[in-house]
C-alpha cells in the first residue's frame, strides 16, 4: 500500500476567495495528490486546506502553493481575529497510512528547504520536527506575530530560522512548518457579544493557563453574528476529548449566565473522534468501530 501523509496548511487569507482558489489550484490535478477539503473564515481571515498524498508529489504541490501564497498575500495589510505570523501561517505534516512521523518530520524539512531556497520565505521548525525545546509550540513560535516579527528574530541566538532568511520576509511574514500528530480545530460559539467571557473560559480550558494537556484555546469575536466564540485546537483528542472541552465550556459559561449557541468542526477530523462523543452522550456500552456501517464497506 501507498505511503500517505495529509497536510493542512493554513493561509492567511479568507475574505478574497479569488487568491484562496489560485492558492487551492496547487493541490488540484496533481497526481498522487489529493484535495479533500478547504474552507475559509472572514473573520479569522484565514483559510484551512486539508489535502493528502504519496510524500513527493505532496511536498511539491505544497511548495508550489507557498510560492503562490507569497506571490498574493501582503501580510503588511492582513487584518484578523486569528493570530498569525505569515502569509502561510503553519504547515503541519501528518502522518495517515504506512508512514511514520519520522517520515513525515523528514518531508516538512524538505518542504521548507525548497521553498525558502525558491521563495525567500523562512520557516520555522515546529512540534515534532522542533530543533529547540522552545520552537515545540506554535504560539511560542508566533508570539508577536506578524507586526513584532522582524524585531523578535533580531535575537539570533533564540530565533534564527531552521531555513531561509534570517529575518521576516518583507510581505510574506514567516511560517512554521513541521510533523505532527492529527489535530481537531473545533469552536464554541456563544450567546453573548462578550468577548471577555469567551477569554475567560478559554483561559479555564487551555493548557499553558492550568486547562487540559492538550487543549489550546482562545477567545474570539465573529463579527457578522455580533457573538464570541471560544476557538480550540485539540492536539490530542484521545487525551482531551471533544466532548470534555464542550461540557467544560457549558459548565464555566454558566457562571456568567451564558449558554452555547453551537459549535463547529474546522475541516477534518477522525471518524474515532466523533464515536467517542456518541459514546459518551448515549451511554453507548461495548461500542465499537467495527460497529460502524461504513468502516466495514
Amino acid at each position: 500500500m501507498n505511503k500517505i501523509i495529509e497536510c493542512v496548511p493554513n493561509f492567511s487569507e479568507g475574505r478574497d476567495l479569488q487568491k484562496v482558489e489560485k492558492i487551492v489550484d496547487c493541490f488540484r490535478g496533481k497526481e498522487g495528490v489529493k484535495l479533500l477539503d478547504y474552507t475559509s473564515d472572514k473573520d479569522h481571515n484565514r483559510s484551512v486546506v486539508t489535502v493528502i498524498g504519496e510524500p513527493e508529489p505532496l511536498r511539491d504541490a505544497m511548495v508550489e502553493a507557498i510560492g503562490k501564497a507569497v506571490e498574493l498575500i501582503d501580510m503588511t495589510k492582513h487584518e484578523g481575529q486569528h493570530p498569525r505570523m505569515g502569509c502561510v501561517d503553519v504547515v503541519p505534516f501528518i502522518p495517515i497510512r504506512n508512514v511514520t512521523v519520522e517520515e513525515a518530520d523528514a518531508i516538512a524539512k524538505e518542504t521548507a528547504k525548497m521553498a525558502a531556497e525558491k521563495f525567500g520565505q523562512p520557516f520555522f521548525l515546529y512540534e515534532k520536527s522542533a530543533t529547540a525545546p522552545h520552537r515545540v509550540n506554535l504560539a511560542e513560535i508566533r508570539k508577536g506575530q506578524f507586526e513584532g516579527m522582524a524585531k523578535k528574530m533580531m535575537d539570533q541566538e533564540k530565533w534564527k530560522p531552521d531555513f531561509g532568511p534570517s529575518t521576516i520576509h518583507p510581505t510574506g511574514g514567516v511560517t512554521a512548518i513541521g510533523a505532527r500528530m492529527p489535530l481537531i480545530a473545533y469552536n464554541i460559539n456563544l450567546d453573548t457579544s462578550n468577548l471577555e467571557i469567551a477569554k475567560k473560559i478559554a483561559d479555564k480550558i487551555r493548557y499553558i493557563k492550568g486547562g487540559f494537556r492538550y487543549c489550546k484555546a482562545m477567545g474570539v469575536m465573529l463579527e457578522d453574528r455580533n457573538i464570541a466564540q471560544v476557538s480550540m485546537n485539540l492536539t490530542d483528542f484521545t487525551k482531551t476529548a471533544v466532548y470534555t472541552v464542550f461540557e467544560t465550556v457549558r459548565m464555566e459559561a454558566r457562571r456568567y449566565g451564558v449558554n452555547i449557541l453551537g459549535s463547529e468542526i474546522v475541516g477534518l477530523v477522525p471518524m474515532q473522534a466523533m464515536v467517542d462523543c456518541a459514546e459518551y452522550y448515549l451511554g453507548l456500552e461495548n461500542f465499537s468501530m467495527s460497529q460502524v456501517l461504513e468502516t466495514r464497506l
